[in-house]
């Protein structure tokens, strides 16, 4: 049975071709769309329950003073506090952007655990009050290496500021952005008293580990009950929920690509269901004397089930085989825009469920039609 069913397979080379292609790239622009939307969710997926964040009750556009940090401290289930600015900044021109923030350096990266660098390289960074630590991928991006000087050019915060890459970091897992430079917030403030700056000892958002996940929720609320009716008041949320608000900005385009993700499988849907269609009209006189020597139409059914799975899956093989170097050639053509860029098992075997599932359903109305067909009707259309 499998011997006729392959034979049938490549018996029009050109049109098999032609559908293992179209398959090919559908399932290629599948997989790429969903690792997309994995993209903008990787960074709530790798957020830890027992990381909180305090922010602004308003706005994560307005501070807070850096003076809640010892009342922060001293409440009960925390472990360790850090806090930090987004930076933003401009480094060359506007066209060459990444993330920079200005952190509570050593608390920060004790908080972070999957942001790794050497030891010396983390001793160095923490040491010089201008240094700055880049991600991996920002500085393959720039040729930056350790002990380099460079310049950013202050937007939010006036001045341009000079840096020196002490310690180049990379992630623990795939998931963990490695386009972010990281500086020390105290030469920020520093640089902002020096010219009276109405964010002088200002921060934009506290970082809060717990000892427990548990204990996440009622820490929360006890932050934001010691600032309430405070003239700048908090919300704390998990750090999932934070960087929720985030992604949320953007449900809309998300949704769009989810959609737009399976329209493409619906089409080459289609595309297969026509050729099998084809090829099945094509082979009713076959079908018609298999049955006069003794075949069954629970014969028939999987023979054109057969075919229409083979074409499915060299289709579905060679598109997630070209997956790889896609998702390769976009990290480093567009990495300012997608970071993380996460090729994950979850997103192949959903490649591969796909390819098998239109494989199945394409093949439904060919194989019942050609089960149930009279042995008079269909030899009467031969020739």
């Amino acid at each position: 049975m499998f011997k006729l069913t392959w034979r049938n397979t490549i018996r029009h080379p050109l049109r098999a071709a032609l559908t293992i292609t179209g398959m090919a790239v559908a399932v290629l622009a599948f997989t790429l769309l969903r690792t997309m939307v994995a993209a903008w969710y990787s960074g709530v997926s790798a957020a830890s329950p027992a990381r909180l964040v305090a922010r602004n009750a308003i706005s994560l556009v307005f501070p807070l003073p850096v003076a809640y940090l010892p009342k922060i401290q001293a409440l009960p289930g925390i472990v360790k506090v850090a806090y930090g600015n987004w930076f933003g900044g401009i480094y060359i021109d506007e066209r060459h952007f990444f993330p920079t923030f200005s952190v509570d350096v050593k608390n920060y990266f004790e908080i972070y655990p999957e942001f790794l660098m050497p030891e010396e390289q983390k001793l160095a960074f923490f040491r010089d009050r201008q240094g700055a630590a880049a991600g991996r991928l920002l500085a393959d991006r720039y040729g930056w290496k350790i002990g380099d000087a460079i310049i950013i050019k202050g937007n939010i915060y006036p001045g341009e500021f000079r840096f020196i890459i002490r310690a180049i970091y990379h992630g623990a897992e795939p998931t963990t952005d490695e386009g972010r430079l990281f500086f020390h917030w105290d030469y920020l403030n520093e640089s902002m008293k020096k010219i009276a700056h109405p964010r002088t000892d200002q921060v934009s958002w506290f970082l809060i580990r717990v000892a427990r996940p548990e204990l996440a929720p009622g820490v929360a609320q006890e932050i934001d009950a010691l600032f309430k009716n405070s003239l700048a008041e908090t919300i704390t949320e998990t750090e999932a929920a934070f960087l929720m608000g985030f992604v949320s900005m953007t449900q809309a385009i998300l949704i769009a690509i989810q959609v737009v993700s399976w329209v493409v499988i619906g089409v080459i849907l289609v595309v297969l269901a026509n050729t099998m269609v084809m090829n099945a009209s094509e082979r009713r006189g076959e079908y018609a004397i298999l049955k006069t020597m003794g075949f069954r139409a629970r014969h028939l059914f999987p023979l054109i089930l057969g075919e229409s799975v083979i074409l499915a899956l060299a289709g579905g093989l060679t598109g997630l085989a070209l997956t790889f170097p896609a998702v390769r050639f976009i990290k480093a053509s567009l990495g300012q825009y997608f970071r993380v860029f996460p090729l994950t098992w979850a997103t192949l075997a959903l490649g591969m469920g796909v390819s098998v599932g239109v494989g199945l359903l394409a093949a439904l109305l060919p194989a019942w039609r050609a089960s149930r067909v009279s042995i008079a009707e269909a030899l009467r259309k031969v020739g």
